[in-house]
């Protein structure tokens, strides 16, 4: 064999190898996506639904971020009724969710009991604890963040009579209503009086709650109510609820009238942009950022099921609304900031219920 059939065959040789391999790489890159779309996500809502312009629409964002970036399939459920809860998750396992995540406290036993039934499955619960192998509970730290709001609302008022609206009376949204109160006592010690008062129900009380999380009608009759009454900063933790804050604020604004609104979870002068000139700032709560970290977890098979989060200022899970500079001056800001170090050091530490609000100075 000459010399030249030598090189011949080497060459033809190589180019062979070269197209196994490429063969090779193709179908490990096609395996890796594959893998990815074959995850499957599904969420429920609490009775707020998709398009609170709050929570569930936080969550929903998180979920979808991550979709975008891995491909993979999700199915979100409204729920409308506290008895859609557990047929909603059932629903979503039973159509092939991977990971399923129930959005709010109220979903803690519909959770418990359909994770139990499924330990072949992952689950995550927003705002609660489940003890469970399968499920991931996150939970946040809001008097951190609805704190910084008091301080806002201190600053703000022009009456020294300060309003809040809650969804339910219950642990969770105590903490936002508590963190709020010590945040407005802190700077405004005046202010705060009716806002202290025992349970919302004393009166003269500027502490209200509507039983609801989506009866926007409720709403707009609450804030009403408080700012006939003087009160002309209003802060809601109530999801759906809160867009008849802000209704009830633009109409008063609109007839010349000084009040403002503070909103939750999302930055509302965005999510609802209609009333942005009415929003002093918004206490955001990271449910998005918690949704899409576990979502990309199970994406990538690093799911830490039986694990409990919980994020306050210190690991940004709540904060304060890029915006705020709108409508909220620089100085007032800058003191916002100074509170907010203080609590990531934990040279204060914000009270989670009204006995504590009682004895915090």
């Amino acid at each position: 064999m000459n010399k030249k059939k030598v090189i011949a065959i080497l060459a033809a040789v190589s180019v062979v190898a070269t197209l196994f391999v490429g063969c090779g790489t193709k179908k490990e890159e096609t395996k890796t996506k594959v893998t990815k779309s074959t995850v499957t996500i599904g969420l429920s809502t609490d009775e707020g639904g998709l398009n609170d312009k709050s929570f569930n629409q936080s969550a929903n964002a998180g979920v979808n971020k991550a979709k975008g970036e891995d491909g993979f399939k999700y199915t979100p459920i409204e729920s409308k009724q506290k008895e859609d809860y557990t047929p909603n998750l059932e629903t979503l396992v039973e159509n092939g969710s991977n990971l399923t995540f129930a959005i709010g406290y109220q979903m803690a036993d519909a959770i418990t009991e359909v994770a139990k039934n499924h330990t072949d499955s992952n689950f995550a619960i927003i705002d609660s604890v489940v003890n469970l192998p399968n499920v991931v509970s996150i939970n946040f730290k809001e008097q951190e963040g609805s704190f910084l709001m008091g301080v806002i609302a201190g600053r703000m008022t022009k009456t020294n009579k300060i309003g809040f609206i809650g969804g339910k009376d219950t642990e969770l949204i105590s903490r936002f209503e508590s963190g709020f109160v010590a945040g407005v006592k802190s700077v405004n010690p005046e202010a705060a009086k009716g806002l202290t008062s025992t349970n919302g129900k004393s009166p003269g009380s500027t502490v209200k709650y509507a039983d609801s999380f989506d009866d926007s009608a409720k709403g707009y009759e609450i804030a009403k109510s408080l700012y006939q009454d003087g009160c002309d900063v209003v802060y809601h933790a109530a999801g759906g609820v809160g867009i008849g804050l802000f209704k009830a604020a633009k109409e008063l604004k609109d007839n010349k009238k000084q009040v403002w609104a503070i909103g939750v979870d999302m930055d509302q002068s965005l999510t609802v942009p209609q009333y942005a000139d009415v929003i002093l700032s918004s206490m955001i709560k990271r449910v998005d950022t918690a949704t899409y970290n576990e979502s990309k977890a199970q994406v990538n098979e690093k799911f830490k099921g039986g694990t409990s989060l919980t994020l306050g200022l210190k690991e940004k899970g709540v904060g304060i609304a890029d915006t705020s500079g709108k409508n909220v001056p620089k100085t007032v800001l800058d003191e916002v900031k100074k509170y907010e170090n203080k609590i990531i050091t934990g040279e204060i530490v914000v009270p989670v219920n009204r006995k504590e609000v009682m004895s915090f100075k």
